[in-house]
């Protein structure tokens, strides 16, 4: 999802257990923030706790990051959820979604990325244009299985490979119902959030890659950054 251009040496090397722990936890903060502390009555929550533990993520930060997000007891904090936009290298649009508890910290860092490459920066829109906000739910399953026929019975819109598993794309709408029958036919979830598909896909040649990807690698890496969209 948003994350095509990563090759597999890359996606190894990003795989800092702090960083990706705090990444984690961030993702946790929010979904209890957002849906409650209850994971049973939250599914965005669940998913994170289940993304959580597939990485062995201690148990304690997990707990810790459910009370934080949820506002109870003294580790209560304040995450919030900003989003980015800009066109990268050769005018490929791009859209970072990051979490933080500090946004004067975020902003510069993202803009940072953008000038060091050679990239503007936008403004709120200036991009979006180029994208459709769609349900996201990715998931695995055992067995042998027809993919487009798992996303026409569970009414999602479209399928694609993901990073683990298949990612299945639906509206806005259909996202929980779409996650309880894929759930219903034996898949497990991993991930069940808002996200976005490129619509207007920005053609590039082999060797302008190595930019994009240098660029969106830079992005991804930031700590405070939770998915990088790009039209690619």
């Amino acid at each position: 999802m948003g994350k095509s251009w990563k090759n597999a040496s890359k996606s190894e090397n990003s795989a800092k257990k702090g960083l990706m722990f705090t990444k984690l936890a961030r993702e946790i903060q929010v979904a209890a923030k957002m849906g409650g502390a209850d994971p049973n009555m939250n599914a965005r929550l669940r998913a994170a706790i289940d993304a959580a533990k597939k990485e062995s993520c201690p148990n304690d930060t997990i707990d810790r990051a459910i009370k934080k997000g949820a506002g109870i007891g003294a580790d209560a904090s304040a995450v919030e959820e900003i989003t980015y936009e800009g066109y990268g290298p050769h005018g490929v649009g791009v859209i970072i979604e990051c979490q933080t508890d500090n946004k004067h910290r975020t902003a510069p860092e993202v803009r940072n990325v953008f000038k060091k490459h050679d990239c503007a920066m936008g403004e709120v829109g200036s991009v979006g244009w180029m994208f459709a906000r769609m349900g996201y739910v990715e998931g695995v399953k055992t067995g042998t299985f027809d993919p487009e026929e798992e996303a026409i019975e569970a009414g999602a819109d479209a399928v694609e490979p993901a990073e683990t598993g298949f990612g299945f794309w639906t509206s806005v709408e259909t996202m929980n119902d779409v996650r309880q029958a894929l759930e219903k036919r034996g898949w497990k979830i991993g991930a069940c959030e808002l996200s976005y598909k490129a619509k207007n896909i920005t053609d590039i040649t082999e060797a302008q890659q190595k930019d994009v990807s240098e660029f969106l690698n830079a992005l991804d890496d930031l700590d405070d950054t939770h998915r990088v969209h790009a039209t690619i």
